[in-house]
């Protein structure tokens, strides 16, 4: 035994030394997905939507990178930068087709802390207003962006380090629950940051601890010092804003392309703003001169690495749980799958290229990636395509934005965050499922509030563990074995001897966010488990039993998935008499097994269902309500599939 143990390590060590050619192929396209997908791509059957979708994705990129720009505390014409690189890295190493990397509020929030800590703009007056520096701004506007790009390039390198140490894995600890009231949160507090442009006050930049109610206390002090002129004109785009993607939203259908709200916004606003020389007579704050073509390449200044490192873990943490959240959902959409550690990988490198030309940390936006389903897009070519239009704006069309209101940009900032806002409405769907995650929602926005992003991030998944490791044991002694699969055969009198398959599975723990993945595989598995299609068959009460024995342990099946035989129908019934407890996680995976084996053609009946159960997956899922699915007994179930079976054969008799 140590003999052949010894042969298989050494063969591993002379594989990797002496790697063939097709390991280092099949490397190279599990690390570039664009090896994968581009040499299959359609033209005729792609091009064009990906184009479209393109278009209306650069209006967005644009508009969100002049404000997210703005909402870091650097110069505007780096929010364009930064919505032209990370979109091409993450092109090239990405796996989410629908996932539009660039400027992200909740990112460029979190690294503003930075900048305003290190570069304040008290000092901007003691430095040198010279324009020999880069691109022409002043030295004060290069050391803010220099330190915005150190805390995008530290925490592409943590990113990229938790790529190696494949931590990807364990990012399911990260629920549903705990991301939705994480992003609202952030959500929220990016929007506080932005009264103090929507109302046309001088404030100073306030932060850290409480900062939140900070803000709104000194809003209230001097709210004398508003500007009428920059609220009225807040006021009406975001009316315009709001009411325009409605109807874009109401009449998607009917129309082939949306209006692009946002640009023709931003035209007019500057056109009226330029005619009516708002910034002298009204003293309307405008986003000002906007050089033209993209600098040469430096290094972050790495002197200051260290004290961004806050930062820098706020954007690698906060930025990669929502830009996978929506990567994934992305994937269940559309029916494809991603590598969590890939995505790892792929932002940590668009974080770190982009910091070498002065852009802002980076991340897949809500509004953007929505703008892609909509749109209709089919690749990644579409942020491709998206990339070579913000190259025009920054060589052409940049200085022409030079009488851009500040408050319209702020407005814009608002109302795309309504994705995230809205959330709150998830409130009553968690406590309809489960009351637990409820609380584990309220607390993790109140900690995020209070305190930051990635504070309440942290809150939210130790919660989240503590919560069922204190409910895991009472629950475990019920349970010996954790799943059981027994099969009967029978041989029904229909044409064609048609075999009707019953799949009785008794699962005997608790399904929550640590087992729902692997109880979704496995099931999916025995679904797809080829069965002896001339194995004799006999009557029910001489049925083959096979017990399979797995564990629910978070993680990935290796047993190989066969396609069953095309003259079998089946019927699923879960035995749910085990489930001791359950939280959002498992009740929606429980939805999805339902979902995905309907399209399968698979009946899924489910027994010894609890109350709660039951009223959790009315409430989560669409669920058919001409067939009953819950039954109090799995004899009850088995009854309801013979019986059905006895209709089927009546009504075909009657056809004859």
């Amino acid at each position: 035994m140590t003999g052949a143990k010894r042969k298989k390590k050494t063969m591993i060590w002379s594989k990797i030394h002496n790697p063939q050619c097709e390991d280092i192929i099949q490397w190279c396209r599990r690390r570039l997905p664009i090896l994968d997908w581009a040499p299959n791509y359609n033209l005729k059957e792609n091009l064009l939507p990906d184009t479209v979708s393109g278009i209306m994705l650069a209006v967005q990129q644009v508009t969100q990178g002049l404000a997210f720009a703005v909402l870091s505390s650097v110069h505007p014409v780096f929010g364009l930068y930064g919505s032209l690189f990370p979109a091409i890295i993450y092109a090239i190493f990405g796996m989410g087709r629908h996932v539009a990397t660039g400027t992200f509020a909740l990112t460029s929030l979190i690294s503003a802390n930075a900048v305003e800590r290190i570069v304040p703009q008290n000092i901007q007056n003691l430095t040198t207003q010279s324009n020999t520096s880069v691109l022409g701004l002043s030295d004060f506007e290069m050391q803010r962006i220099r330190v915005a790009a150190a805390v995008s390039f530290l925490g592409g390198v943590i990113q990229v380090a938790m790529f190696v140490l494949q931590l990807g894995s364990a990012t399911f600890v990260v629920t549903e629950p705990v991301i939705s009231a994480m992003t609202t949160g952030a959500a929220t507090h990016v929007v506080t940051s932005q009264v103090k442009y929507l109302l046309g006050i001088k404030m100073p930049y306030i932060s850290g601890p409480l900062g939140f109610f900070y803000i709104y206390a000194y809003v209230f002090e001097n709210i004398k010092s508003v500007r009428l002129e920059a609220l009225l004109l807040s006021l009406l785009s975001i009316v315009v804003l709001v009411l325009v993607k409605e109807l874009n939203e109401q009449f998607k259908r009917k129309i082939k392309v949306v209006l692009p709200v946002d640009l023709v916004l931003i035209i007019a606003a500057s056109f009226a703003c330029y005619c009516t020389n708002m910034e002298n007579t009204y003293g309307l704050e405008v986003v000002g001169h906007i050089p033209q073509g993209i600098p040469s390449p430096r290094a972050p200044p790495m002197s200051i690495l260290s004290a961004v490192i806050t930062e820098a873990f706020g954007v690698a943490l906060v930025g990669y749980v929502a830009s996978l959240a929506l990567a994934q959902g992305s994937a269940k959409k559309f029916k494809y799958s991603i590598d969590d550690n890939q995505e790892f990988l792929a932002h940590g490198l668009s974080n770190i290229v982009s910091s070498f030309f002065f852009c802002i940390p980076s991340a897949a936006a809500m509004g953007r990636t929505a703008g892609l389903y909509s749109t209709g897009a089919k690749t990644q070519v579409a942020c491709l395509v998206s990339c070579i239009f913000v190259l025009i704006v920054i060589y052409a069309i940049g200085p022409l934005l030079y009488w851009l209101p500040v408050c319209v940009l702020a407005s814009i900032i608002v109302v795309g965050l309504k994705g995230m806002l809205i959330q709150f409405r998830d409130l009553k769907k968690y406590w309809n499922v489960d009351k637990i995650d409820w609380g584990i929602w309220i607390s993790t926005y109140v900690f995020t509030i209070c305190f930051a992003a990635n504070v309440g991030l942290l809150f939210g998944v130790v919660c989240t563990i503590a919560i069922v490791i204190g409910r895991f044991p009472r629950a475990m002694t019920l349970s010996i074995k954790n799943m059981k699969e027994m099969e009967f055969k029978v041989k029904t009198e229909m044409e064609s001897e048609t075999l009707q398959q019953v799949k009785i599975i008794s699962i005997n723990n608790p399904l929550v966010f640590l087992n729902a993945k692997k109880f979704y595989t496995d099931l999916m598995n025995i679904i797809q488990k080829e069965n002896a299609c001339d194995q004799p068959l006999d009557d029910i009460s001489k049925c083959e039993q096979n017990t399979l024995l797995n564990s629910l342990s978070n993680g990935n099946c290796n047993e190989e998935a066969l396609q069953p035989c095309p003259n079998e129908k089946y019927s699923l019934i879960l035995d749910c008499s085990g489930f001791t407890f359950f939280d959002y996680s498992g009740v929606s995976m429980l939805v999805e097994v339902y979902m995905d084996c309907k399209g399968r053609n698979v009946d899924v009946l489910l027994a010894h269902c609890t109350a709660s159960l039951i009223k959790a997956m009315k409430y989560y899922g669409n669920l058919d309500s001409e067939k009953p699915i819950f039954f109090e007994s799995v004899s009850a179930a088995i009854s309801h599939i013979h019986a059905n079976k006895n209709l089927s054969k009546l009504n075909d008799h009657s056809e004859v």
